[in-house]
């Protein structure tokens, strides 16, 4: 897209101005590092055009205390749900937490969400896990977002985004991993993984 020219016009009957105020569906997905963090600065940027904000964390514990998080929290505007004790693919001896369920619930406060406008910006952070395990069902999610109403925008980081999540998406972007320090035994730091 060399210049900001659009490749194709469609035929839609709709003029610029309309097709540059549809709510946009985007999923950042693949095996580099940085999904989250392109989401939240996606978050920023709804921020100052000064639209409420929900973020979903599916697959993070309420204990962590990331810098996205707080800096957010900070600006104000900004809602943080999570769900789970973080990890949740890693089975824990003596753990009472049904992780499904609490996917299950955290979906359903996203459509409720939907449903009334509760946020103009949505980032459903880690949100392709519980759709590949499972635990939310897929068309459900592609059917719920494709009827959302007025011009929220969502999106979708994790691996392995179900196929059909990424037909309906209009913005679909892939991180790849060339080299990482973990390669080399090197443990996440602060500043870097949070």
């Amino acid at each position: 897209m060399p210049q900001g020219k659009v490749e194709v016009v469609p035929d839609d009957g709709l003029t610029t101005r309309q097709r540059r105020r549809q709510a946009v569906l985007a999923v950042h997905t693949g095996d580099g590092k940085g999904k989250s963090t392109a989401a939240f600065g996606m978050a920023l940027r709804a921020w100052n055009a000064g639209w409420p904000i929900g973020v979903f964390q599916f697959v993070k514990s309420e204990k962590w205390r990331v810098g996205e998080e707080a800096a957010l929290k900070k600006l104000g505007g900004v809602t943080w749900h999570k769900m789970g004790e973080g990890w949740s693919w890693i089975q824990r001896a003596g753990t009472e937490r049904d992780h499904a369920a609490e996917a299950a619930e955290g979906w359903a406060q996203i459509k409720r969400d939907l449903a009334a406008e509760t946020y103009k910006f949505y980032v459903l952070d880690e949100f392709t896990y519980p759709m590949k395990w499972g635990w939310v069902d897929v068309d459900d999610v592609v059917a719920t977002l494709a009827a959302r109403p007025g011009t929220q925008h969502v999106v979708i980081t994790g691996r392995y985004a179900h196929p059909s999540l990424l037909e309906a998406a209009d913005l679909v972007t892939e991180m790849t991993k060339v080299k990482h320090p973990m390669d080399a035994g090197r443990k996440g730091q602060p500043g870097i993984e949070w």
